[in-house]
């Protein structure tokens, strides 16, 4: 344990800890579904409510500059993910956004019909996909293959690919670069969710040549539950035309005019009125994480995993756990996969002793890295409870057996 202990105290990232709310012998993992309260955002959400709403009331959408968030958010969340300056917006969620970008793309690629992506994706991807093609009636087609046959199944009829960066359940990743260069060579366009990526890997869109991307705002970037979305669109792709044309995409939205046009670059990738408590939640968020070395994030990230797996082995061979994720660091994100025939309620038992992490059906549980506020102890004392929850065999109680309306 001294030496667990000693690679918290030689932890460049450890002081960011103490700007969370966290209680005592609370494990949290589970940032890679909501992240944790950000100190700051306290005093940044009273000031937004009690100054600029409660005080400045509508003044506020130019003196407290509410309506720059998107664009000023979208700049910033930009440096996480590779993208220039006015090649992102915040606004509205992940599922909206995905929308945005598909009919974006299908717009760039009016002579192909498939939207493709892989089986097992995040389900809200594919069900966009879905409503889509639904929407255009014989127009477009929604196609999922396995992993292994993504590439195969690029022919001529694909407009667009959707992939998840960072897989929901296993954290297995893909190559982004590689992934977008077999779509381009087939004529196809790419969708990149980064939902399980951003503040947590680094990311290089433009490295890569990618042409769309979305991404939630409360998992890594510790926005808040329900936190706006982002959007990132190429600048060769700023010409395109999403099929939401809400008025804060016209090129006048206080022109109150008849017809729609749309506006100039990323702006057009805009919808609805922006929320501004959880936009100013958001940004103190990504101010925060962009204080953060990105190169360290990913290494904390790295040494967390291997600790949990290593510590995880001897669960495995005793108690029937199975690891879902890769062990290769180059191709994981920044959460950890098992299977257990019991998982949902392993992971009701280890709330009991303080440990948060989640289940994902039928039969997996993740345990989320977040390295701004997670110690290597943590992953240590995180494995000692489950070693408890099943030597006593807690996870049998009758309360643990019934799934919750949240999982």
């Amino acid at each position: 344990m001294e030496a667990v202990e000693a690679m918290d105290a030689a932890d460049p990232l450890q002081h960011f800890r103490d700007e969370f709310v966290l209680r005592d012998g609370l494990i949290y993992l589970d940032g890679n579904s909501l992240g944790a309260l950000p100190k700051a955002t306290l005093e940044r959400i009273q000031q937004t409510v009690l100054q600029e709403w409660g005080q400045g009331l509508i003044t506020s959408w130019t003196e407290a500059e509410w309506i720059e968030a998107p664009r000023r958010i979208g700049d910033k969340i930009a440096q996480l993910i590779g993208a220039e300056a006015g090649e992102v917006v915040a606004c509205d969620s992940t599922s909206v956004n995905i929308f945005k970008a598909l009919s974006a793309a299908l717009s760039l690629k009016s002579d192909r019909t498939v939207m493709l992506t892989e089986a097992g994706n995040f389900p809200t991807d594919g069900y966009m996909m879905q409503g889509l093609a639904k929407f255009g009636g014989a127009a477009y087609e929604f196609k999922a293959v396995p992993r292994d046959r993504l590439f195969d199944a690029l022919n001529d009829d694909v407009a667009v690919l959707l992939l998840t960066h960072v897989h929901y359940k296993t954290a297995a990743m893909h190559d982004m670069a590689e992934v977008t260069r077999r779509a381009h060579d087939a004529g196809a366009l790419v969708v990149w969710d980064l939902s399980h990526s951003t503040g947590a890997v680094e990311v290089d869109l433009n490295g890569a040549n990618a042409d769309f991307a979305v991404g939630c705002g409360y998992k890594y970037l510790n926005g808040g539950p329900g936190a706006p979305a982002f959007l990132y669109a190429a600048k060769r792709h700023h010409h395109a035309q999403p099929i939401l044309s809400g008025w804060f995409g016209h090129a006048r939205p206080f022109g109150f005019e008849e017809d729609y046009e749309a506006a100039a670059g990323i702006d057009r990738f805009q919808c609805g009125t922006p929320p501004i408590l959880g936009m100013a939640a958001l940004e103190s968020g990504v101010d925060q994480i962009l204080r953060a070395d990105p190169a360290a994030v990913r290494q904390k990230s790295i040494g967390l995993v291997e600790l949990l797996i290593k510590e995880m082995e001897p669960l495995c061979k005793e108690f029937g756990f199975d690891l879902s994720s890769p062990t290769n660091p180059t191709q994981l994100g920044s959460h950890v996969a098992y299977s257990h025939p019991n998982a949902y309620a392993m992971v009701q038992a280890l709330k009991a002793r303080d440990v948060i992490g989640d289940f994902r059906t039928p039969d997996t549980i993740r345990f989320g890295i977040t390295p701004l506020y997670l110690r290597f102890t943590d992953m240590v004392e995180a494995a000692r409870r489950l070693r408890l929850v099943c030597e006593q065999r807690e996870w049998e109680r009758a309360e643990y057996q019934t799934l919750a309306a949240v999982t």
